[in-house]
């Protein structure tokens, strides 16, 4: 049992997965996780609001075609990314890569949702019942482990989106998100 763990590991990190998707939540990552999923503001202003919802709307519409839950998503993306001090523009750029924009996602390693999130952080918060496959759920995850790792990085952006990604030493993951961010999500 244990050599097939091991070979399914082995085979997951040759073909370019990321392996760190496996890697256990240390206590001050579970804690910073565990007061996000707890708490819960965003635009200041309403002309900031309908500018940016209206641009990110039209470049979000070929991958979420419903006007409703186009802006819905928007919304949320917006409040969550702000909530943990991030661009709601990177958190674009990491769900294109992540999952497209395909809230039911599952990768082979079994991550879930917009931004892939491995379901054991679930029970190691205390919220077994929470489902990853709720955008709310899933984004305040994930941007809270963004967050997390960013600062862990001390604001490094490549390697705080490796740390994310799993794939920490190597830039291919942040790479392909900046490059989405600076391609189809960075404000002009």
């Amino acid at each position: 049992m244990r050599k097939s763990f091991l070979l399914i590991l082995l085979l997951l990190c040759w073909s370019g997965l990321q392996a760190a998707t496996f890697e256990r939540p240390d206590a001050e990552l579970r804690n910073v996780l565990s007061k996000a999923v707890n708490s819960a503001d965003s635009f200041e202003d309403r002309f900031d609001a309908e500018v940016w919802l209206l641009d990110m709307s039209s470049r979000l519409k070929k991958r979420v075609p419903d006007h409703t839950k186009r802006l819905r998503l928007l919304k949320q993306v917006h409040y969550e990314a702000n909530r943990a001090k991030l661009a709601p523009e990177l958190v674009l750029s990491v769900i294109q890569i992540e999952s497209n924009f395909d809230r039911w996602a599952i990768s082979r390693v079994g991550a879930r949702g917009l931004m892939q999130i491995m379901p054991f952080w679930l029970k190691e918060i205390g919220k077994p019942n929470d489902d990853l496959f709720t955008p709310n759920t899933n984004l305040r995850f994930g941007c809270t482990i963004l967050r997390h790792y960013l600062d862990k990085e001390k604001g490094d952006l490549v390697r705080g989106l490796a740390r994310y990604n799993g794939s920490l030493g190597s830039k291919r993951y942040s790479n392909k998100v900046l490059n989405a961010l600076s391609d189809k999500w960075f404000q002009r």
